[in-house]
């Protein structure tokens, strides 16, 4: 009952604040530019849509913090608010310097690792580090480095796949979904799957097709830190590959296409990351949206039943 109220809580402030936030960020002109390089469907609509919805996501991941403040909860949203703020840097540059590039790539990328290091390593310390029960459990040596890649992969995955309206929020949902089947539903875990959802489906409200705002580098970062942190913290870090399925398959064809261009001169795909190739073949956003959330689905449920068996 306690988690239906704060469900319902967390949905209600989440509107409230994103609507806010709209017309704030409307009334400021807080947008963001398109790239040049991009698939040029809607640019007009979407270079005057509001850029930096994510910021609420950071606003109620310290309330979170704040309503009820323990040590566990600290090292929980430690992750996703820093990964948040270096999006949200990265947005702030994109925005006053009226340019699609903000933070430097290379810069950005140190910055990740930084945090993602440094959040591991409490993690080992709390003696939670695990890839999955029963797997490599006292070879820190192999598993240490192993999570601390797949934690800033799955930062760098949500941000890639956030490229139409709804998809990586709608896609973020089910991951948590996902993962009920995947960790143990204790007073924490359901604490923490509560506020996640909620939050986010308040922002999805207002980030359908037409969406009224974007989560940004913001929002992205956040999700992907939030995502990342259930997994590993409770000594699950394999429970990312069936949660992130969609987002792997997206940051996959994004180094696919790059290897190719730069190794052997061609095109895999028409676009990169993949959402933008079916664009390119003439799908409608939301048709290329519904079937990523689709696809999605049975591909983590169906890893998720796999990884499950080897409990």
């Amino acid at each position: 009952m306690k988690n239906f109220y704060l469900g319902i809580i967390f949905f209600a402030l989440s509107l409230v604040l994103q609507y806010f936030w709209i017309k704030l960020q409307r009334k400021i002109h807080l947008t963001q530019q398109q790239k040049w390089y991009g698939v040029n469907i809607d640019v007009e609509i979407k270079a005057a849509t509001p850029s930096m919805g994510g910021v609420v996501f950071l606003v109620m991941g310290l309330l979170a913090l704040g309503i009820n403040f323990s040590l566990e909860n600290f090292i929980f949203w430690s992750l996703p608010i820093c990964s948040g703020l270096v999006g949200f840097m990265d947005d702030w540059l994109k925005f006053t310097s009226h340019t699609s590039e903000g933070f430097k790539s290379l810069s950005k990328l140190k910055v990740q690792l930084i945090i993602c290091a440094l959040w591991v390593l409490i993690i080992f310390l709390d003696n939670r580090l695990g890839l999955w029960p029963g797997i490599f459990d006292s070879w820190w040596l192999l598993t240490m480095p192993l999570i601390f890649l797949m934690t800033a992969g799955t930062i760098n995955a949500v941000n890639i796949t956030d490229g139409l309206d709804g998809l990586a929020a709608g896609s973020f949902l089910i991951s948590l979904g996902v993962l009920v089947i995947l960790i143990p539903l204790n007073e924490f875990n359901s604490e923490i799957l509560t506020e996640l959802f909620f939050m986010t489906a308040g922002f999805l409200f207002f980030n359908f097709r037409p969406a009224k705002t974007f989560m940004g580098d913001t929002g992205s970062h956040f999700l992907g830190g939030a995502l990342a942190a259930l997994c590993v913290m409770n000594g699950k870090a394999l429970a990312i590959i069936p949660a992130g399925f969609i987002f792997i398959i997206e940051m996959l064809s994004s180094a696919i296409q790059i290897f190719t261009i730069r190794k052997l001169n061609k095109r895999v795909f028409l676009m990169a990351p993949l959402h933008h190739h079916f664009q390119k073949k003439g799908l409608d956003e939301s048709q290329v949206t519904l079937n990523f959330w689709l696809a999605h689905a049975i591909g983590a449920v169906l890893l998720a039943l796999l990884l499950k068996s080897f409990s």
